[in-house]
């Protein structure tokens, strides 16, 4: 079956929904480590944030990255690491070490 043609402002919105969802989704998984999504997946929640913060840029709107975590996070940055994260194993951080993006 053929993808249904959608008008510029229907794809928005789709995207949009599926952002937050992607968004609502990590914050009820605080148990994945961003370090295992990183290795996994190449990205992570403070990924997201900074390409939130680089469109709000991109549309003249000026948000700190400590704001575009927030966001993310859903409550501060150092608050969610307090609460979930833990500490990397050296096996993590090795395979990060090899799987890293470039712009990391």
């Amino acid at each position: 079956m053929p993808v249904p043609e959608i008008d510029e402002r229907t794809r928005t919105e789709l995207e949009a929904a599926a952002f937050r969802r992607l968004v609502e989704h990590l914050r009820a998984r605080s148990d994945v480590q961003n370090i295992d999504m990183m290795n996994l997946a190449g990205f992570c929640r403070n990924c997201l944030s900074k390409w939130y913060r680089a469109a709000a840029e991109g549309k003249g709107i000026a948000l700190s990255d400590p704001d575009a975590r927030e966001i993310i996070y859903g409550m501060p940055y150092k608050e969610w690491q307090a609460k979930h994260q833990k500490e990397a194993s050296a096996a993590q951080l090795a395979a990060f070490e090899v799987n890293k993006p470039k712009d990391h």
